[in-house]
This record gives structure tokens, sequence and C-alpha cells, in this order.
């Protein structure tokens, strides 16, 4: 059972950013018809065999209520997951279709997604995008300026510095493009830059987050909303030793490093409070000193680390432990406190029995009554 958690004091200030991989950023220019539109595509972090990409989507042209983005690839690369738009691939094109909070663009409205990938040989720039059917140009309606045949050259920069004392970069490089609905669960796994993708964490923290969605469902007549993706996964800009280290006094208590240390660089990255009226915001991190990192929850937070982590993607014991542990720090993230003796409830050490434990009275009447209560519907 996790302790309850302080304030996080980490300075945002005192970041570090350690990229790895490559940075492409394009924007691509042409002739439009009926829509004028600009995108812009980076890859945001790169590793062997896989990579994340953000894309940009602007509307130059009349306020559109839906959008479908199609490209192609041209070195084998594979969308392998997405979020904030729905992405499909058949052979080298792919169709991006906006989310259901994201697809009204006004003139000169933006909006953009994240997705992350694999790739073998090369991992080129797509050369064009098409927005509802017309080629992306950089130009409106109308425009002559620019022709199919002007297409640019991807820009290339490149930063594979292994050291934390790289400046942080202005923007998240892997901000997943633009807030989701508020009074949502918000819940990211962040990947040190030393560890490879793989989909079982986000899959089985969704898991994780589903459970526990139901469980409050049964228990309150009530549950929250989950974020579309449920996960976000956000590549980190440090190594696992750094998330371990940076901030840890070596001759003090260990627990909570690893948590803040990601905690600081999602409020960095995203804009997010601890704590957020927008969202309530669970936080897992690939990263652990064993048997001396842990984690926690406090009123609109949960965080926890890598042994977490591994447990939601069905690498460390049985899922019901996992799921009972979330259930727990989500009481906490609703202002419950830890209950005093193991009573049963999922707020003691009853935590472990789970599914066999559940909310009290008092704890339902303290979450229904609570900071978060509007959350829940």
């Amino acid at each position: 059972m996790h302790k309850g958690r302080t304030r996080a004091v980490l300075a945002a200030g005192a970041m570090a950013v350690s990229l790895v991989g490559v940075t492409i950023a394009t924007t691509v220019t042409g002739h439009a018809a009926t829509v004028g539109c600009q995108v812009s595509y980076s890859v945001s972090s790169q590793w062997t065999g896989g990579f994340g990409a953000n894309v940009a989507v602007t509307n130059l042209g009349a306020p559109i209520t839906g959008w479908t983005l199609r490209w192609s690839f041209g070195a084998g690369q594979t969308v392998t997951q997405a979020w904030n738009a729905t992405v499909t691939q058949s052979g080298a094109a792919v169709t991006a279709v906006n989310a259901s909070y994201n697809g009204s663009l006004a003139t000169a409205g933006s909006t953009s997604f994240g997705f992350n990938g694999s790739w073998n040989a090369s991992n080129p720039v797509p050369s064009s995008f098409t927005l509802n059917g017309t080629l992306c140009t950089g130009s409106v309606t109308g425009s002559t300026s620019a022709s199919p045949t002007g297409l640019g050259t991807p820009s290339r920069s490149a930063s594979a510095s292994a050291s934390p004392s790289t400046s942080p970069s202005a923007s998240p490089s892997t901000s997943p493009g633009g807030p989701p609905p508020t009074h949502t669960v918000r819940v990211f796994w962040l990947k040190p830059t030393d560890v490879a993708y793989d989909p079982a964490y986000p899959n089985g923290i969704t898991s994780v987050m589903q459970e526990a969605q139901r469980f409050y469902k049964q228990q309150l007549g009530k549950t929250f909303t989950l974020n579309n993706p449920a996960v976000e996964v956000v590549n980190g800009q440090h190594d696992t030793n750094w998330y371990i280290t940076n901030n840890c006094d070596p001759n003090g208590d260990h627990y909570w490093c690893v948590v803040f240390n990601m905690q600081a660089e999602l409020e960095q990255r995203f804009g997010v409070n601890d704590p957020d009226s927008r969202w309530l915001i669970v936080g897992e991190v690939s990263a652990e000193e064993v048997n001396k990192s842990g984690g926690g929850g406090s009123p609109g937070w949960v965080l926890l680390s890598g042994h977490d982590a591994d447990g939601a993607a069905g690498k460390n014991g049985p899922m019901d432990r996992w799921y009972g542990g979330m259930v727990h720090e989500l009481g906490h993230a609703f202002g419950l406190p830890d209950a005093t003796s193991t009573d049963g409830t999922c707020m003691s050490a009853s935590l472990y029995d789970y599914p066999n434990c559940t909310f009290n009275q008092t704890q339902k009447n303290a979450i229904l009554t609570g900071p978060y209560a509007s959350f829940l519907s």
C-alpha cells in the first residue's frame, strides 16, 4: 500500500532535456482548391525499430466541422498507436480522422494529434498531405503563389546528446496535441529514453483504469470519464537513471524521487497543475530504484513508479493486486485518507484482496461531496 503524498516541490525550471533520435519538421506547400491548409509533421522521438510523431494541422480556408488527413509513408513505416485522432493504415496509405472534440476548425484554427509507429531501414517524412481531399499547401483558396511542384524539402535537425545538460525545448516533444476535455481523468505513461516502447504498457494501464472505472460505478452509482485515448504515451526527456537520481538526496528517503521527477516533467511540458481543477491526473513512469522508489496519491493526482507500470502491463504479479492498488490511489485522488486499520475497505491493506474490498458509507459520502465530486457522473 502506498504512502500518502505531500505536494511536489521540484522546480520545473531545474528540468533538463536529453533527446534521442532525430527531430524532423516539415511544412508542405502546393496549390489548394477549396480549402487552404498547412501541416507540420515532426518526429519527436526515435529508437530502434520505433518512433513517436506529432502532426499539427492548420485550416487556412473556410471553417470546417470535421477533418480527414491523409498521407503515405515512403519507407514501410506503420502506425502502432495514436491519440487525439483515429488513425488507420492500408499499405503505405494512412488516414487520420478527428476525435469528437477537435473536429471543428475555424479559419486559421489549428489542432494536432500524435502517434507511435515502427520503422526499419529509414524513417523519412511524408512528402505531402491532404485535408478533406485537398492538397495542403500553406495557401488559401484561390492562391496561385505556389504549385504542387514546389513541395519544400523537409528541414532536419538532430540532437543525440545523452547528457541531461541540454536546454529544455520550448514545447513538449511528445505533446499529444491539444488538451483533452475537462473533468476527465487524464492518464500518462512516461517512457524514459532508454526504455523501448511496449504496447503492453498503455494497453495494460488502460485496462486497469477501466476496471477502476467499473468499480467506482458499482460502489457509487457514478463514475469518472477517461480521456480518449485513455493513456497518453509520453516519450520522456531523460534516461532511467536521471529519473531515479535527479534532485534525490543520496542520504535521504528515495521513495518519492522517481515520481516527483515525473510529475515535474508533466507539469512543465503539459501545463498541468498540482492540483488541477481541469483534470484528475494519473502518472506512471517506467523507472524505479528497486526497493526504494514508490508512489501514492493526493487530491487530484496519482503518481506511480516502475513496479506499478509493470504490474499493469501484466509483468509483475496477479492483476487483482494492481486493480486494487489503482482503486486505492484514486481514492486518495478523490480526497480519501488511508483507513486506520485493515477493515475490508479498499483504502486499507484490504486492497490486496481486491475485488473483495469496498468503500464504506463514510468513504462514499466523502467522495461524492469532495473536491472532485463534479468529475463523477
